[in-house]
């Protein structure tokens, strides 16, 4: 998994890839595990910003981020940073937000950060969030068959599939579902 987000940065021509994010003097803790969620798992903004903290899972020892079915695992050096940015949310010792359910709580009572205060944020780290999300989905196809991708981070069979053939993915073939019958 971590190859992956280090493949995505390489595409990205980011010099350090993926380091600069794992760095905790570099940047804000909010940046960073919205940057790694876009590079991990390819996911938008809108959904990001929409995750709660019910979909960080840490269950026998392993960290899960709920994103489909099943729940996508999270590396070893980004698990540790999403458990200790749980701990420490902005935006939760106010007296409007304190039992904040959102991962990234924004600033009024009971809403998430906007996906567009989150994409500030990423772009002050000269981070790019679109073609960062599209390096990183197109990676995914790659290394994976299309319907288990979508099914594993939410998205439609039928754009991961489209993503796969202009990639070149070899998956075109793969039948998905239960072969056990």
């Amino acid at each position: 998994m971590f190859s992956r987000c280090l493949t995505s940065c390489q595409a990205l021509s980011v010099s350090d890839p993926c380091h600069f994010l794992l760095a905790p003097a570099y940047a804000r803790r909010v940046a960073r595990v919205a940057a790694l969620l876009v590079l991990l798992y390819a996911q938008p903004l809108t959904r990001i910003a929409r995750l709660g903290t019910d979909d960080v899972l840490h269950e026998d020892g392993e960290v899960l981020v709920r994103l489909g079915d099943p729940p996508s695992p999270v590396p070893a050096p980004f698990a540790g940073m999403l458990l200790d940015y749980l701990g420490q949310r902005p935006n939760t010792m106010t007296a409007t937000n304190p039992d904040a359910r959102w991962l990234f709580p924004g600033r009024r009572a009971g809403q998430p950060m906007t996906p567009e205060t989150l994409e500030l944020r990423l772009r002050h780290l000269a981070f790019p969030p679109q073609r960062g999300r599209t390096a990183a989905i197109r990676h995914l196809v790659l290394q994976a068959p299309a319907p288990v991708v979508a099914r594993m981070l939410g998205y439609h069979d039928d754009t991961t599939a489209q993503l796969a053939a202009e990639a070149g993915g070899t998956w075109r073939h793969y039948a998905p579902g239960d072969h056990s019958r």
